[in-house]
């Protein structure tokens, strides 16, 4: 069996697919999506798919060395995602290859079914009640919000109260059974991060997420000992290497991303590493179904996994939504806020081909939002 063709295609709300097919009639779908820069990724899909046309699929490990370590230059996000997607395709054919699911490839499963957790928002508190309130309607047992909105680099009294009291909302309408998560997102610096954290300790999250920039991870130590709330990271990690000073400072949680950080293969490593230091995994997934289906195997197979995002619903998917692409979209019908474990071939689903096709003649540009001060100086987004 050989690989015999690579493509490519951007399809809404801001995703990217890929699709590698084989000699004997095998495809492989992949998500080697990066936010706000699709093309670049595409770019970078197409040349690194010149290294694994007319090579056997089936040596996925090989071909993830190959892929990540050929260049000179290595690493970043943009090889990564490119690398993600290569290597989700490659998991995917091999399963069906096998006829088997990527989890049972990866040493069979350690559960039967995966938590997972939807989006309330929190920009703007003024729906937040209402957000949450709809997530415990449709079944969830936790869900994740923003803290704030643009933060100044020390924040006033009223803005650090307002963090609080978004948390306490949404802890109000959750009860104590069921959980929350708060994601920093890189917005609020070291400094008002260590202010915060102690002042959100009653409300009890379930971790804080990236309550520092990746490039300060020097200060996350002192984040993480100014608080008992579990400290989370990773979205813009995207190899061991990158997570092992955050393992080192002591976060509980780490949030790869299975379209970023090199796929299947490496996120598998990267949680190898986090339980050597007691550290779960919650993958980052605000994507689309190929990079849930791919977290989601992970997620079966792997012993400190904690919890997954998934975008169903989320304010991003304009235009597109998770279950558009594909041809059977019960596989991801959550049943009281989990996952069920298929025993589908692959990554689990069936990409609608045609579907892609028709989305990729007129996928939508999206950026990342440029955020400014009130003095007009650059905002963290």
């Amino acid at each position: 069996m050989k690989i015999t063709r690579v493509e490519t295609f951007p399809v809404a709300p801001r995703w990217l697919f890929c699709r590698v097919e084989t000699d004997d009639g095998l495809v492989g779908w992949g998500e080697p999506t990066l936010e706000g820069s699709v093309e670049v990724v595409r770019a970078a899909v197409d040349e690194l798919a010149e290294l694994i046309v007319g090579t056997d699929p089936l040596r996925i490990e090989d071909h993830w060395q190959v892929l990540s370590k050929a260049g000179f230059y290595r690493g970043g996000p943009v090889r990564s995602s490119a690398v993600a997607g290569l290597d989700q395709a490659l998991w995917d054919i091999a399963g069906k290859a096998r006829e088997a699911p990527v989890h049972a490839l990866l040493g069979g499963p350690v559960r039967d079914r995966v938590r997972v957790y939807g989006w309330v928002g929190g920009d703007e508190p003024s729906q937040l009640a209402e957000s949450v309130k709809a997530q415990v309607e449709a079944g969830f047992t936790a869900v994740k919000m923003n803290a704030t909105g643009r933060l100044a680099p020390i924040a006033s009294r009223a803005d650090t109260a307002a963090v609080v009291e978004r948390a306490e909302i949404a802890r109000s309408v959750l009860g104590d059974a069921r959980d929350f998560a708060i994601d920093f997102h890189g917005r609020v610096t070291a400094a008002n991060a260590r202010r915060l954290l102690p002042m959100l300790t009653d409300t009890h999250p379930l971790f804080v997420e990236e309550p520092v920039l990746p490039e300060h991870v020097s200060a996350l130590r002192s984040v993480v000992d100014a608080s008992q709330i579990p400290i989370a990271t990773g979205e813009r990690l995207f190899s061991r290497t990158d997570f092992l000073p955050a393992l080192q400072a002591g976060i509980a949680v780490v949030q790869p991303d299975l379209s970023h950080a090199g796929g299947i293969s490496e996120v598998r490593r990267i949680a190898a590493l986090a339980e050597v230091f007691g550290a779960h995994l919650a993958p980052h997934c605000p994507l689309g179904p190929i990079s849930l289906a791919a977290s989601l195997q992970v997620a079966f197979a792997t012993p400190n996994f904690l919890i997954q995002e998934q975008s169903l619903g989320i304010h991003y998917n304009a235009g597109a939504e998770l279950l558009d692409y594909l041809v059977d979209p019960s596989v991801f019908r959550f049943v009281d806020g989990h996952a069920v474990r298929t025993e589908r071939p692959g990554l689990g689903i069936e990409v609608d081909e045609a579907a892609v096709r028709r989305a990729a003649t007129s996928a939508p540009v999206w950026r990342t939002p440029v955020w400014r001060h009130n003095d007009g100086s650059f905002a963290e987004w």
